[in-house]
């Protein structure tokens, strides 16, 4: 398998990530140990998950998926074969409502992390939502605490403006703390405009790796939700589709389903294959709660887009 640098952390990581938001939400302990092991065993590494997964599932308070995760790495023997990568900083149940990204909460939620996902070391721990309140060079400093004390090998970043990060970058250069090696943006060929451009330009130009999230626009890029009579069909309830089934969207669906067609596999994996062949894209993120799901979603490391195809779908989702 392809192993691509993260930013300029040293690690490596394949082209494919795994999201581990449906864990415990959508996908079972044993339906979750199926699709880890699934992916470990297709020679993909990199598993991303967050301290608040899945705290909107009814019943669950968050830090679901990391438990999950943990139990499976110890069970699993798998720990030196895989990378991990979750984040701190978002809403958590019976806490105040705000993102936080103090040195007090960072301190605090690594070691809950840590003892969730049964591991000394979270190989990318990332700022899950930028906090204005908080002084950057504060975020960066409790990060360099733990990356002394081997706690954490890199960090990254997720939701980020192109100015925060921007001015964290330069923060690190100027004061030698460590820097965000890694962005997660929302980005997939039909959600374009918010990574496209400035934000996009910085990534390639300072080497920072991009996870993208949602890079399945939440299953409107599987091609399943066609009318509004789909939107039933997913346990997510098809949040966000309706706005989707518009002439541009079914335009994207459209060329997806022309490329498809000719190489013999399904939209999903095209849609992340436009993404892994995108110029400064390290690896988009997917979940999947089977094999067989996740088997499309492998299919598209294997999969290599001829230059009109590419033009195809970015001329479709313009």
């Amino acid at each position: 398998m392809e192993l691509r640098n993260l930013g300029r952390s040293g690690i490596r990581v394949g082209p494919l990530a795994l999201g581990g938001n449906v864990f415990g939400w959508t996908a079972d302990e044993s339906a979750s140990f199926r699709v880890l092991d699934a992916f470990v065993d297709a020679g993909l590494n990199l598993i991303d998950t967050a301290d608040v997964y899945s705290h909107w599932a009814p019943g669950n308070r968050g830090g679901e998926s990391e438990t999950i995760i943990g139990r499976w790495l110890k069970r699993g023997g798998k720990r030196d074969r895989v990378v991990i990568a979750t984040k701190v900083g978002g809403e958590m149940p019976g806490r105040p409502p705000r993102k936080d990204l103090s040195a007090a909460w960072i301190r605090e939620e690594v070691e809950n992390s840590l003892r969730r996902l049964q591991t000394d070391v979270i190989d990318l721990y990332q700022s899950h939502w930028d906090d204005p309140e908080t002084p950057q060079e504060e975020t960066l400093a409790a990060y360099a605490e733990l990356i002394r004390a081997g706690k954490v090998r890199a960090i990254g970043a997720s939701n980020f403006s192109v100015e925060r990060l921007a001015s964290a970058l330069m923060l690190s250069a100027e004061s030698g703390l460590p820097r965000y090696e890694s962005l997660q943006p929302h980005y997939n060929l039909y959600d374009r405009s918010d990574y496209e451009g400035a934000l996009e330009d910085l990534c390639r130009r300072e080497e920072v790796g991009v996870i993208t999230y949602f890079s399945l626009a939440a299953g409107f890029l599987t091609g399943k939700y066609r009318t509004e009579a789909d939107l039933s069909q997913s346990a997510r309830g098809g949040r966000g589709m309706k706005d989707r089934l518009n002439p541009r969207g079914l335009r994207i669906l459209d060329a997806l389903d022309r490329v498809a067609e000719a190489h013999g596999v399904r939209p999903a994996t095209v849609a992340l294959a436009w993404l892994i062949a995108r110029p400064g894209v390290t690896a988009p993120i997917a979940s999947a709660t089977s094999p067989e799901q996740l088997e499309d979603q492998i299919a598209a490391t294997r999969l290599t887009l001829a230059a009109d195809e590419i033009r195809l779908l970015d001329e479709a989702g313009r």
